[in-house]
């Protein structure tokens, strides 16, 4: 989660309810009867105007302005919103956050009501009844089994529409997560419709390395990170002299883009960058992952959920499963990771090397699971945002 969010909420409890009460008193005086509607948006805790919740918050400027006034909650210890104006940003935790918030008709968040829409909502969500709340996801569920913090309870309680990728992930929430079926709504995911389908490359020539992160590497000392299978294992592939080699000797870029939550340990990482063996680190302010998934041919991953991007493209995936046991045991998924991947499994860094060798000898640019892509996507048809206005906000 956001750290300077998380401690907001926890250290400034007094501003929080001076803010949220004044707030709540003045957004009775306030009449949107006539006006456009209210829909408040937000994703990735405010940090980056990326995912579902920004490809939404796009279209409904773009195509509604007449029905709904489309707000983006920012982390104004951030600078995107003002350096790429971002139409109507709030600044998270403002006294306008929570005025906004208490006038809305709607909201859409992608990670959790608390972090992307309003801060310490959890502490005063009974004050408001009136808004209509939609999860829309960060990415399809599968890899990684729910975890419930205390403060997300009342959280998903309140909440009255999840968002669906498809049929596979309305039966998950239902029967994994146990959210009731009138709260289920099978819309597609906003963020597939900045693609066509099926759009494998004509050559490798750009590899996208992507690890995404595991929870309890968060209070490990630099020392005991270091030492950690994760990090030996992310840092032995790019140090393996036979993919370095291959890179080389074919011309292909590997272009790596470090977890955010890494970036304490991003001098780790930075002195593997090499250009003669085309090995480099992306800077997300330069940047954005979309464009990155548009730009690369082949994802080279764990479980991120930029894999079923890939999918939908029909690019070819590398799952490098090196932990896969203790991660079973931690976390869990939903997924049979011995049978349910979409993509090449490799379990060790000699294994991946040998996918790459294989897939450059056979000059292999598509995805040869792509005929599974519509067992956890229903619409390839770029109508997701249009479906999910409609199901929530009838516009």
């Amino acid at each position: 989660m956001s750290v300077t969010l998380k401690e907001k909420g926890r250290w400034d409890p007094l501003k929080v309810f001076l803010k949220v009460s004044a707030a709540f008193v003045l957004s009775r005086f306030y009449r949107n009867a006539n006006g456009p509607k209210i829909a408040l948006i937000g994703g990735n805790l405010g940090e980056k105007y990326e995912d579902n919740a920004s490809v939404f918050h796009k279209y409904l400027v773009n195509n509604h302005t007449e029905q709904v006034t489309a707000y983006w909650m920012y982390d104004p210890a951030t600078d995107y919103a003002k350096n790429r104006r971002v139409p109507n940003a709030v600044p998270l935790g403002s006294f306008r956050n929570y005025l906004l918030f208490f006038r809305a008709d709607y909201t859409f968040h992608g990670h959790s009501l608390l972090y992307d829409i309003v801060p310490s909502a959890d502490k005063f969500l009974n004050l408001n009844r009136r808004t209509i709340i939609t999860h829309v996801s960060h990415g399809i569920e599968g890899f990684k089994k729910i975890l419930i913090q205390k403060e997300d309870v009342p959280l998903l309680k309140r909440t009255d529409y999840f968002n669906c990728a498809s049929r596979y992930e309305y039966e998950l929430k239902r029967d994994k997560w146990g959210i009731p079926e009138e709260k289920l709504v099978i819309t597609g995911f906003p963020r597939f419709d900045r693609y066509l389908p099926n759009q494998p490359p004509k050559e490798m020539k750009r590899i996208l390395m992507m690890m995404t992160w595991r929870e309890w590497l968060f209070d490990l000392s630099k020392e005991e990170f270091l030492e950690s299978n994760y990090f030996r294992s992310t840092i032995g592939l790019l140090e393996h002299k036979g993919i370095r080699e291959l890179l080389k000797s074919n011309g292909i870029q590997l272009q790596i883009a470090l977890h955010p939550f890494m970036k304490r340990f991003e001098e780790h990482f930075s002195p593997l960058a090499d250009q003669d063996y085309g090995i480099e680190f992306l800077d997300f302010n330069q940047t954005s992952i979309e464009r990155s998934i548009e730009e690369n041919d082949v994802l080279l991953t764990d479980i991120t959920s930029v894999s079923w991007d890939f999918l939908y493209l029909n690019k070819p995936i590398i799952f490098f499963m090196f932990d896969q046991q203790e991660y079973t045991e931690r976390r869990g998924s939903y997924l049979d990771l011995d049978k349910d991947l979409y993509g090449y499994k490799s379990s060790t860094i000699e294994d991946v090397y040998q996918t790459l060798s294989y897939m450059l000898e056979h000059n292999i640019t598509h995805n040869e699971w792509y005929g599974k892509a519509d067992e956890f996507i229903d619409y390839f048809d770029q109508d997701n945002c249009k479906r999910l206005a409609q199901r929530v906000m009838g516009v």
